[in-house]
């Protein structure tokens, strides 16, 4: 599986957003330009995460986009699910995947469930808490001189 530009800034957008996370809205426009990320772009990636129920959109001047959960209730899966689909290396194992012919015969099927399994498992073990805390400590580090 790999990951498309669409779900690494749906990653690094929801780490803005809970970084930034004081009650008030957080502008598209200042998560862009601290993310280096099109603003157009975003707004494609905004949309997706607001329909799926992970952000908040507040209107008027003083509107933004809130995350309608803490941090540590969203897990690094449920980002990229929305942005990907399911976290499946091949099409045979998709639960929207092709019947495959030679799935009861196939011993490499295993590989690909073990393999997604493992994905999956990884991915919902890590929070947009620890994302947050992470950048924190890469923070300190990149301050850090002698």
């Amino acid at each position: 599986m790999k990951v498309s530009t669409k779900g690494r800034y749906a990653l690094r957008l929801m780490l803005d957003l809970a970084t930034y996370n004081t009650g008030e809205p957080v502008t598209l426009k200042d998560i862009a330009r601290r993310q280096d990320i099109s603003e157009k772009y975003l707004e494609q990636i905004i949309s997706m995460l607001g329909k799926s129920g992970l952000v908040q959109s507040i209107r008027g001047s003083q509107g933004g986009y809130l995350l309608r959960r803490d941090p540590a209730d969203y897990t690094v899966g449920d980002i990229l699910r929305v942005t990907e689909g399911d976290l499946s290396l091949v099409d045979c194992i998709s639960p929207d995947g092709p019947d495959c012919d030679r799935e009861a015969g196939c011993v490499t099927v295993r590989v690909w469930r073990i393999l997604t399994d493992a994905i999956n498992q990884a991915a919902d073990s890590i929070t947009l808490a620890d994302l947050v805390e992470w950048n924190g400590e890469q923070q300190k580090l990149g301050d850090y001189c002698i």
